[in-house]
């Protein structure tokens, strides 16, 4: 799906989120989708291509 090079990561990937965004509509709708086809959303849910509901885990500190 990614054209970028280096290769962005793909949607399973524990970096996936560091793929290039491709239509952004974070401010004004609450939305983002991801060059891997991930669609992730203001309130840390996200949408893997096959239609998976996700949640950001954040780390740690």
């Amino acid at each position: 799906m990614c054209n970028h090079y280096p290769d962005c990561p793909a949607a399973d990937a524990s970096d996936c989120f560091a793929a290039h965004v491709v239509s952004d509509h974070l401010h004004d709708q609450g939305w983002c989708r991801l060059c891997n086809g991930i669609v992730l959303f203001d309130d840390g849910h996200y949408l893997t291509p096959d239609g998976l509901d996700q949640v950001v885990v954040p780390l740690s500190a």
